[in-house]
């Protein structure tokens, strides 16, 4: 995959727009390249591209293995994966522990602020557990479909209704807030009773 992203790669190809010439500009060597005085394509050259290119290719070797070149819609986060490896790839943190996206400093305090909105659920499953999900839907569909289980749930729905099963669940529930309104009020009337008078 290296081969095929970078093959051939000439920085001149992305830059093919020529420099504007100051009388005040400093030639740079690529041996002593300061970027304080060095030119853009330069800068580029010499301090962001051995950076951000191994970069891109460990995040096209994981969009791979994530299946992002086969689907239209992954979990997989592009800007994630690469704000990951850059700060654990920083020559600031060497002999540091690895660490995960959601732990690092400035993501967690803006994610405080901006949450995301939470992943669906389909893309969180994998494709053994999407697949039994998809099975099982179907299955329950079929059995739904035979004309001896249709006739049992039309007797269930009908039962259902003849014996006002809903309404008794109603009164019932009404009885119980009633009784637990009472004792609540009984409290009350007693903790008034019991506390003394100043």
């Amino acid at each position: 995959m290296e081969e095929t992203v970078f093959h051939g790669f000439n920085t001149e190809h992305l830059y093919s727009v020529p420099h504007l010439t100051m009388n005040s500009h400093i030639p740079c060597t690529q041996e002593t390249v300061d970027p304080k005085t060095c030119s853009p394509k330069e800068y580029l050259e010499t301090f962001i591209f051995p950076i951000l290119l191994p970069g891109i290719a460990s995040l096209l070797h994981q969009a791979k293995k994530e299946k992002c070149f086969e689907r239209k819609r992954t979990k997989f986060i592009a800007c994630d994966f690469l704000t990951e490896w850059l700060y654990n790839q920083n020559p600031k943190r060497t002999g540091k522990l690895f660490t995960e996206f959601f732990s690092i400093p400035f993501v967690e305090q803006w994610l405080k602020q901006h949450p995301r909105p939470p992943i669906p659920l389909s893309l969180q499953l994998t494709e053994e557990e999407a697949a039994l999900s998809i099975q099982s839907f179907w299955r329950a569909y079929l059995v739904r479909c035979d004309p001896e289980i249709q006739e049992l749930r039309q007797w269930q729905k009908k039962l259902r209704e003849d014996k006002h099963i809903r309404e008794r669940v109603k009164i019932f529930w009404a009885k119980q807030e009633r009784k637990v309104k009472y004792k609540m009020e009984e409290e009350e009337e007693e903790s008034v009773l019991a506390t003394p008078a100043l």
